[in-house]
């Protein structure tokens, strides 16, 4: 019997992409990550896979074909400014920006997703976690917005069901704030069930009313705490997914809802991290052969930021 193993995917050109100066949304958020994971021996344990770029048909698979080509275009432009002696950002909206590097970024984002659910389906690996940037989860299907360019879970997720022919696929996304661009992608579709919670009222200001029947949204207030999630996702969250039975679960794994995290106000450890993911784990288990495939979405306390995937990994990895 093969031992379950949990693969980490990710690659150099998700550094690349930068905002600029005193951005969040910043490459050291990547660093953060790999040296809690070298100094504390969990990467060890996890199987390092270097991420491929995305096809643009995949992309597709999610993302109107016009704003794909929007995108690809602003970074040819953005660099023949840059020749000339321009600006070295292109502002997308106030919070986000591209820099000539953010389009093969981009695609290095998608493509570890979709190289993930790949290896997961072929049963190399259990589960995976995608270490990368952008983010993705605020990506609406004609729209970039929020860090993000293209939806990586989304496309993930379309993809297992294009590609691989899955019936039913979930989608757990645990950000601080709500993911309207993957709600945008997914909501109607009765393949796909999707879960969440975020504070509210909050950036993106949505959610608070579900867009379709698919869509199981938790809106909580500022200052809720963790124990507090725990039990609403108990209550909510794993009658819907048990009763869904998804052969595959995507995650959006946000960890700005950290109580050590200044861009959100929910209150949140590392602790409860974990235990998400190992609720959510046993559901796969249960109905989807354990099989995982998670993506980076928030958290920009590097520390805390560290020490939450740490959790998060540990937890799929049966550390």
């Amino acid at each position: 019997m093969s031992v379950p193993k949990t693969g980490y995917f990710t690659h150099p050109d998700c550094h690349r992409h930068d905002m600029g100066p005193g951005h969040p949304e910043c490459p050291e958020r990547l660093d953060a990550i790999d040296d809690r994971l070298l100094a504390t021996g969990v990467a060890d344990a996890l199987e390092r896979r270097e991420a491929p770029a995305a096809s643009v048909a995949d992309i597709e698979l999610a993302h109107d074909r016009m704003h794909v080509a929007a995108i690809r275009g602003l970074g040819l432009e953005l660099a023949e400014q840059i020749e000339a002696g321009g600006p070295p950002y292109a502002q997308i909206d106030p919070d986000t920006a591209m820099n000539p590097h953010t389009w093969g970024a981009s695609l290095r984002a998608a493509g570890a997703a979709l190289a993930a659910v790949d290896a997961v389906m072929a049963g190399e690996l259990e589960n995976a976690f995608c270490a990368v940037r952008p983010p993705g989860h605020h990506a609406c299907r004609d729209r970039a917005m929020g860090f993000c360019f293209f939806n990586n879970v989304a496309i993930a997720a379309r993809y297992a069901l294009e590609r691989h022919r899955l019936q039913r696929v979930a989608v757990v996304d645990f950000d601080v704030h709500h993911g309207n661009g993957t709600e945008d992608i997914l909501a109607g579709d009765p393949r796909v069930l999707m879960v969440g919670f975020f504070q509210h009222p909050f950036y993106p200001y949505s959610g608070d009313t579900p867009r379709a029947a698919n869509m199981l949204n938790l809106p909580v207030p500022a200052y809720t705490r963790g124990m507090e999630i725990r039990e609403m996702i108990e209550d909510a969250w794993i009658p819907r997914l048990e009763a869904f039975k998804p052969q595959m679960v995507f995650i959006s794994a946000g960890f700005d809802a950290h109580r050590e995290d200044d861009l959100g106000q929910l209150g949140l450890t590392e602790n409860d991290y974990g235990w998400i993911t190992w609720r959510v784990r046993e559901v796969a288990r249960r109905h989807a052969r354990g099989r995982i495939v998670s993506a980076l979405e928030g958290g920009y306390n590097l520390d805390a930021l560290g020490r939450s995937v740490e959790a998060h990994v540990r937890a799929l990895a049966d550390l």
